[in-house]
């Protein structure tokens, strides 16, 4: 994706979950926002609650936000709310996540900017909390919702916690609206073979970051312990950064424990599956599945599937689809009902948000055929050859999974997978390309097609024709270093990985010295095009050597293969 556009995303937590005409009424008023896409709505019957993930350029997002908010306080009435999850108000908390191109601190001020809004224009109390809390006890979201809607009257007339923005006054109606910028959350529910909020309470004290009270005697009833100063005293948890409380269900039939992750990075979504996996075990209890609220990154759904292919020693070179594949069968996150990664991991949601066309490298292998027989000159020969490039790395990634996977080869399954993570890593490179060497021919027509009456037009013209032209020396270039680097790595696979993968091994050689050839020659019929006081003798070279080496590699795994 281009991220070069800054991105924002909010998460706004409504308090209703059930009514889906008051849903859709917020949701189409935020989606009615130019600029900001709404990519997931996921409302809770039991917890009576309505995740909205919203994204796209940071003051679209931000103005969504604001009719969100305006929206859930004309419909939604606290006093008839009742449900599992806590909240303060009808809009219960509302955080802005940098997403691309925008840093915490400039998330930090848009959200303090939305607050002093909604306590101006919409009349409701607002706290901050977060990256954008103006006071450090309210960094955390439990401290301000501490005692939920019921204890706001009494909040609202304590000293210590005035407002930050918005009327002093108890609105019965509306409660109050917490407002901050954080770090991107995943909210996560982890299924059990129980009806017991109790059993899924317990669970959730043994991993969540806070832990549980430390009692005397019996660790539910027994008194709590206090230190030589007479704070309680707390027992940690296994897990970092995570949140978590239990609850029953009854649309499901079953209790979950539900987290907030709020740091990927101390607790990937793996962990802290595999956490509630063993403390339900210790309590006689079993994980059936799990459940995400709302979107995830794409790259936890990755390392998980990464990290349940290492215990089962097989290869982690997989492709994408795969690798997410197995996350979500590892994770049971299709327990409840089906997974489509399309609708839940913010990368693919975000497509297009941005603005970016579609890659030539995700069509039909029949729709990029098509579009290369066409009548415009891109994509062309180019576009091509970097397209061998990646069926070049492809076929290494395969003999290097097929080897892993071969039986009696088990002590060597790790050096093979790094070797097919290494061939993954190319062909994504080399994908990339097919687009890159297509968009640089584009540039060239794009340069040629301005205009040139003036003088000072034919200067621009000129400078556009020379940055574009280099630009299509520089992607065949690129298209040849990146095949070439498949050498050593496809010689190795036909000397050593499995015999009966060796002809794939030799397609490959076969695809990459093409991929070599082709993008070699695309450049010199570029270069003679570029602007004759240009050096290009450095890229010309770099190319003959590239294809010596890629001719040489040829003889060499022919000889070996005795072909």
């Amino acid at each position: 994706m281009n991220h070069s556009a800054p991105l924002l995303e909010c998460v706004p937590n409504f308090s209703e979950g059930r009514d889906l005409a008051i849903i859709d009424k917020i949701v189409s008023a935020m989606a009615a926002v130019e600029g900001a896409q709404v990519l997931d709505v996921d409302p809770g019957r039991s917890t009576h609650r309505t995740v909205v993930t919203v994204a796209g350029a940071p003051s679209a997002v931000v103005e969504a936000a604001f009719r969100g908010i305006a929206m859930a306080g004309e419909c939604i009435d606290l006093r008839k709310h009742r449900g599992e999850h806590p909240r303060i108000g009808a809009t219960d908390v509302c955080p802005l996540i940098p997403l691309a191109g925008l840093t915490m601190a400039e998330a930090a001020a848009l959200a303090r900017d939305l607050a002093a809004r909604v306590g101006a224009e919409l009349g409701l109390p607002v706290y901050l909390y977060g990256e954008a809390a103006l006071k450090p006890e309210r960094r955390q979201l439990d401290a301000i919702r501490a005692g939920e809607y019921e204890g706001l009257p009494a909040k609202l007339g304590d000293p210590a916690w005035q407002l930050d923005f918005g009327p002093a006054a108890f609105l019965p109606r509306s409660g109050a609206t917490v407002i901050g910028a954080r770090k991107l959350l995943v909210a996560y529910n982890v299924n059990l073979n129980s009806r017991s909020t109790r059993r899924a309470f317990a669970v959730a004290y043994d991993v969540r970051e806070q832990g549980r009270l430390k009692r005397e005697g019996h660790p539910i009833t027994g008194p709590v312990v206090h230190d030589a100063e007479g704070r309680e005293v707390w027992i940690p948890g296994r897990l970092k950064g995570v949140k978590a409380v239990g609850w029953y269900i009854p649309e499901y039939g079953q209790a979950q424990v539900s987290m907030n992750l709020t740091d990927l990075d101390a607790c990937p979504l793996h962990e802290a599956f595999e956490a509630c996996r063993d403390a339900a075990r210790e309590r006689g209890l079993r994980v059936t599945g799990s459940e995400l609220v709302g979107l995830v990154p794409l790259s936890a759904l990755l390392d998980a599937g990464r990290f349940y292919l290492r215990r089962q020693e097989r290869s982690l070179g997989l492709p994408e689809r795969d690798l997410v594949d197995l996350a979500v069968k590892s994770l049971g996150l299709d327990d409840l009902g089906p997974f489509d990664p399309s609708k839940k991991v913010i990368e693919y949601r975000l497509a297009g948000v941005a603005g970016e066309a579609p890659r030539l490298a995700d069509q039909t292998l029949d729709a990029f055929a098509a579009a290369v027989a066409d009548e415009n000159p891109a994509p062309g020969g180019g576009s091509v050859a970097a397209a061998l490039g990646a069926l070049a790395a492809a076929l290494a990634a395969m003999v290097a999974n097929v080897s892993a996977n071969k039986r009696g080869w088990e002590d060597r399954w790790e050096s093979f997978s790094a070797w097919a993570e290494a061939a993954e890593a190319q062909r994504r490179r080399l994908l990339a390309l097919i687009d890159k060497d297509s968009r640089a021919f584009g540039a060239v027509l794009a340069a040629g097609r301005l205009p040139a009456t003036t003088p000072g037009e034919r200067a621009v013209r000129a400078d556009a024709q020379r940055a574009a032209l280099r630009g299509a020396l520089e992607a065949p270039l690129e298209t040849m270093r990146e095949a070439a680097q498949l050498g050593p790595l496809l010689e190795a696979l036909a000397a050593s990985g499995a015999p009966d993968a060796a002809s794939d091994a030799w397609v490959g050689v076969l695809c990459a010295r093409t991929a070599v050839r082709g993008a070699a020659a695309n450049l010199r019929i570029n270069a003679r095009e570029a602007q004759a006081d240009e050096d290009l003798s450095g890229m010309l070279d770099e190319a003959l050597t590239l294809e010596a080496e890629a001719a040489a590699l040829e003889a060499r795994v022919a000889q070996l293969l005795r072909l």
